[in-house]
């Protein structure tokens, strides 16, 4: 018989119907401690949400708790696993080993050394400002607690979007024990897993851990010899390469791209010195020597088209093999003083270093088709035909990089029975340095290569803040919450120097080491990958840029300041039940790109002749979010459920990619295959006007019977960009057509400065990217007690989500879309657990091998995208001592 409680508001009778109806996942699998008798009841959960350790049911924040357990039973190892696993939560590969976070749609893809995430990445609650330190290995954790809505507050540097914050396992006092796990997978998969707790005594205790894992690349890699045979066009193949030889080599499985080879490790300490003060401090190291990830073609929406694949899915021609160095150094303390059973003082520090060199071929040998080479041999000096080329050998490499991190955060606490706050200051300093170059070794109009190369030896970024946030129990069942932060940002290029450039009628690149001779003499011959020596290019070093002439000079400086708050109302109906709303904001500064010319060394249409240097800056862009919230337990506490119902709305929302720059003068008409080549683009941050975001986000944890547990999520997004008026439409232009899409706009020509240019496009209504309007899972699991006290675990996971776009276009078409279409994932395991402390476990990821993308760019005619895993199985096995 059900004992449902009868004196419910309408909002939680709501609620525990629609749970019942849709069933969500739940992710705080916490281990019971509790007695015999209450051991079928959902455990308490803490988090530190609110800087205080509060109960996560009753909690007026929306967060999820995520075990260790729950991590290694789905293969989670980073964060980027944690895509899809909790309500409007989306994470994307990104380029130069970046991360994107997004939760609510808010997310940024600036990951360059100046750039700021939206979703702010801690570790122990202190503030970790690179996105590529959310590729380290999560390990021997506490919980992983995913806060989301603006973390305007309390959360280290402001997030618009939320937080995600890794808690470390903490050395425990007086016990020593340890762990070992052992998982061998599909792929050659090998990963181990060592914990060991030493509790020297009562008020000092040790404890290392050590993860490892390697990763055969699942791709088919083979090296690029492109020889090019078009007769038509007057290329012959000759039996040299038309792609550059100086870095192809062989590599086995184990170093293709989308491989993983990766470690990491942790010394921890924890020392009461008193019965007031307790110091932790720990070291922590992590290692990637991996390739990193490959974009590839989608070959099932290029199918029909003249630009299907012609091998495999998942074939990739590479002349430049994928190489990562990575590491990332860090120190953390945390103390905190008991001043007295109401106050208490915190201080948190942590200094990290990471240290990378990384390259990527960036073309993955996908050419032009014959029918779209426009170049024709022998050259003219009329360049208006040699748009297109026979070949595309592009690559991007970190010569070296060295990011520097200090953050402090002071906060003080206090707690009595109808009031507690806590007060803090908060201050985050980088020193980042980093030499970066990009190549595109054959370009219009004459097949010179072409080169940037980006000395940063010194750009800062300072960020400070004071902060509070008090809690009022004004009333027996109800609390009131305020809180402020104002915050003070400056980011700062000394020194910085931009070496070469992309003007395509220059061979500046050969550095004197090959002569080409002019374009429309009789011997003019424009490389090949024989002819290019180590002498040219980034690995030479700056001196090989200095045909380019006099480089481009990056000083500059800017700040900025804001003030953001959270004002909240909380009531507790009864103690299983809780309703609250609140109201919060959340910023992140603006920033600046590497000065450049706009017109891309050419003249632009909006004159004067001669280049127009710009280091184009953006502006901040702050959320303002309104949250309606219910939490509760039902079923003598064996069923938990939440629901938020929140309206975002989005302003100056910040956008990194290749952007409309200018429009240029050209020597005649664009080539139908490429009716953009008037257009310059560059790398830039732009922002965008105003977006809303209305949702609902359900969570449940339900255990029906004895050993067993079902949990799920249902979460619902309708972004709608509002007020950007100045989009410019070139996605794919040169095959709308053909692939029967809606045509590009053709290039503004009206009075406004600003839209010179630019194919003007309303996309007001449309998505914004990494935001699939609804998604849900299920999760279940039986625990079955054999003789002997053996126990089986079987569990299975359903994942469903809905389409999801990668650009601000929305572009719905089956060859050319931006989109991932709606997919469902599966993952299952089996687990014997011994009653002598050892266990093993058989296990399938994406059981049903649905290949699925996490970010998609134009091609040229097709779609280029970074692939989540495909199936894998394995085995893993564990004994506790």
């Amino acid at each position: 018989m059900l004992h449902l409680r009868t004196k419910k508001t309408l909002m939680s009778v709501a609620v525990a119907s629609a749970c019942g109806l849709l069933a969500m996942p739940a992710w705080t699998q916490e281990t019971a401690k509790t007695s015999d008798a209450n051991k079928e009841q959902i455990a308490e959960v803490q988090v530190s949400a609110t800087r205080h350790s509060t109960s996560l049911l009753q909690t007026p924040v929306a967060v999820t708790a995520i075990t260790q357990e729950s991590l290694t039973r789905s293969g989670i190892t980073d964060v980027r696993g944690l895509t899809g696993a909790v309500p409007n939560l989306q994470i994307s590969t990104g380029a130069d080993s970046g991360v994107q976070m997004s939760i609510r749609g808010v997310s940024s893809n600036n990951f360059t050394e100046i750039g700021d995430p939206a979703v702010g990445l801690h570790v122990g609650g202190l503030y970790s400002p690179r996105p590529q330190g959310a590729m380290a290995l999560m390990f021997d954790l506490e919980q992983v607690e995913v806060l989301r809505g603006p973390q305007g507050t309390l959360f280290g540097r402001n997030s618009t979007a939320g937080s995600v914050n890794i808690i470390p396992a903490k050395p425990e006092f007086g016990s020593t024990y340890g762990s070992t796990e052992l998982d061998i997978g599909s792929y050659n998969q090998r990963q181990i897993n060592v914990v060991q707790n030493i509790g020297v005594n009562d008020s000092l205790a040790l404890r290392a851990t050590f993860m490892k894992v390697k990763r055969d690349g699942w791709i088919n890699q083979t090296q690029d010899f492109t020889d090019v045979d078009n007769p038509a066009q007057g290329f012959h193949a000759d039996g040299i390469p038309d792609v550059d030889q100086r870095q192809n080599r062989k590599v086995d499985k184990a170093n293709f791209y989308n491989n993983k080879d990766e470690w990491a490790g942790r010394l921890s300490a924890r020392w009461a010195v008193s019965k007031e003060l307790e110091w932790t401090l720990s070291y922590e190291k992590f290692q990637n020597s991996g390739a990193g990830d490959i974009s590839l073609k989608d070959c099932d929406q290029a199918a029909g088209t003249r630009f299907a694949c012609t091998g495999g899915k998942w074939d990739a021609k590479v002349n430049v093999p994928g190489m990562i160095d990575m590491s990332i150094d860090t120190l953390r303390s945390s103390v905190v003083w008991n001043l007295n059973k109401n106050s208490k003082i915190e201080y948190g520090y942590a200094h990290a270093i990471q240290q990378r060199k990384q390259q990527s071929d960036d073309d993955a040998g996908y050419h032009p088709l014959a029918s779209q080479v426009t170049a024709q041999l022998p050259v003219t000096a009329d360049a208006s035909d040699q748009e297109i080329w026979h070949v595309n050998d592009n690559t991007s490499r970190t010569l070296d990089s060295r990011y520097v991190s200090d953050v402090h955060e002071l906060q003080f606490k206090q707690n009595f029975d109808t009031l507690q706050y806590v007060a803090g200051a908060f201050w985050m300093h980088e020193k980042n340095q980093i030499n970066y170059a990009q190549e595109q070794l054959v370009t219009a109009p004459f097949g010179f290569p072409t080169s940037q190369y980006y000395q940063q030896p010194d750009r800062q970024i300072d960020a400070k803040a004071l902060y509070a946030q008090a809690d009022w129990k004004f009333a027996p069942k109800w609390t009131a919450t305020i809180g402020g932060r104002y915050s003070w940002d400056s980011k700062t290029d000394k020194g910085g120097t931009v070496y070469g450039g992309w003007d395509g009628s220059n061979p500046a690149y050969y550095n004197n080491l090959y002569q080409s001779g002019t374009p429309g003499d009789a011997n003019f011959r424009a490389h090949n990958g024989a002819d290019l020596t180590a002498g040219m290019g980034p690995l030479a070093g700056t001196g090989a840029y200095a045909n380019y002439g006099t480089p481009a000079q990056n000083d500059h400086s800017e700040s900025w300041k804001h003030f953001t708050y959270r004002l909240g109302l909380m009531t507790q109906i009864t103690p299983n039940d809780m309703v609250y709303t609140s109201l919060s904001t959340g910023y992140k500064s603006g920033g600046f790109g590497d000065r450049d010319d706009i017109c891309g060394e050419h003249t632009c249409v909006t004159g004067p002749v001669g280049p127009q240097y710009s280091f184009f800056p953006y502006k901040p862009e702050t959320v303002t979010n309104l949250e309606l919230g219910y939490k509760g337990k039902f079923l003598e506490n064996r069923l938990s459920l939440a629901a938020t119902l929140f309206y975002s709305k989005y302003k100056d929302m910040q956008v990194t990619g290749n952007y409309f720059a200018s429009r240029i003068i050209t020597d005649g008409p664009c080539p139908a295959d490429k009716p953009g080549c008037a257009i310059v683009e560059k790398w830039q941050t732009t922002n965008v006007g105003v977006v809303d975001i209305p949702g609902l986000e359900l969570e449940m944890d339900y255990k029906p019977w004895k050993g067993a547990r079902l949990g799920g999520f249902f979460s619902y997004i309708n972004s709608k960009i509002k007020d950007y008026p100045s989009y410019s439409d070139t996605w794919n232009c040169g095959v709308r057509a053909e692939t029967g899409a809606v045509p590009c706009p053709e290039p503004y020509t009206g009075a406004d400065a600003n839209l010179a240019g630019r194919q003007i496009y309303d996309i007001t209504g449309n998505h914004l990217p990494l935001a699939p309007k609804y998604s849900l899972g299920l999760n279940f699991s039986q625990n079955f007690v054999l003789e002997n006290n053996y126990v089986i675990v079987p569990w299975i996971a359903v994942k469903w989500q809905d389409k999801m776009y990668f650009t601000l276009r929305n572009l719905d078409n089956p060859h050319i879309s931006d989109a991932q279409a709606a997919f469902t994932k599966v993952d299952a395991s089996v687990k014997l657990i011994a009653p002598k402390n050892w266990h093993i476990e058989a296990y399938v990821l994406n059981l049903t091998n649905s290949m699925t993308k996490n970010s998609a760019t134009d091609g040229g005619g097709f779609i280029k995208a970074t692939w989540n895993d495909p199936r894998v199985y394995g085995v893993r096995v564990g004994i506790d001592y």
